[in-house]
C-alpha cells in the first residue's frame, strides 16, 4: 500500500474508534474547530479521508490530539513505533557499564579517531556475520 492509502486508512479509523462519523464535513468541523491558523476547506478533509493527500505535521499534531492517538502512529503507523520501541529496549537492555564506559571514551576521541574506530567495529561486525552464516550453513548442510 501507499503512504496516502494507509494514512488515510488510520485517520478514517482513529476517527470511528473516537465515536467519530468518517466523513468530511465532521472531520472539517472538528478539525477546524482545534486548528488556530487558515481553516481548512471540505475538500482537503476529502483528500486526506480518500487517499489523495497527507496533511502537514503540524495539522497531523491536531489531529492526533483530538483523536487521542500519537501523532507518530496517525501518520506512519504502529510498525513503525514498535521497530522504534525494539531498537530502544535493546539499547536498554544489552548495553551494560562496560559498553557505556566504551561510549564515553569513544566520544571523547577526535573525529578522525572515531571514523577510524568506527570502521574497525563495522569490519568485525561484518566478518562475524558472514562467520556465523557460514557456521549455520554448514550445520545445515551436516543434517
Amino acid at each position: 500500500m501507499n503512504e496516502k492509502i494507509e494514512f488515510s486508512n488510520r485517520l478514517r479509523q482513529a476517527m470511528a474508534d473516537a465515536g467519530y462519523a468518517a466523513s468530511p464535513s465532521v472531520l472539517e468541523q472538528e478539525f477546524n474547530l482545534r486548528w488556530y491558523g487558515r481553516s481548512i476547506s471540505n475538500q482537503a478533509a476529502w483528500n486526506w479521508l480518500n487517499s489523495k493527500a497527507v496533511p502537514t505535521q503540524d495539522k497531523i499534531q491536531v489531529l492526533a490530539e483530538w483523536l487521542k492517538v500519537e501523532p507518530e502512529v496517525l501518520r506512519f503507523g504502529e510498525a513503525v513505533r514498535h521497530s522504534v520501541q525494539e531498537y530502544r529496549q535493546r539499547w536498554d537492555e544489552g548495553v551494560g557499564y562496560l559498553e557505556r564506559e566504551t561510549f564515553d571514551a569513544f566520544l571523547r576521541l577526535p573525529a578522525p579517531q572515531r571514523k577510524l574506530i568506527r570502521e574497525v567495529i563495522l569490519t568485525f561486525a561484518q566478518v562475524h556475520g558472514r562467520a556465523s552464516r557460514d557456521i549455520a550453513a554448514d550445520e545445515t548442510r551436516q543434517k
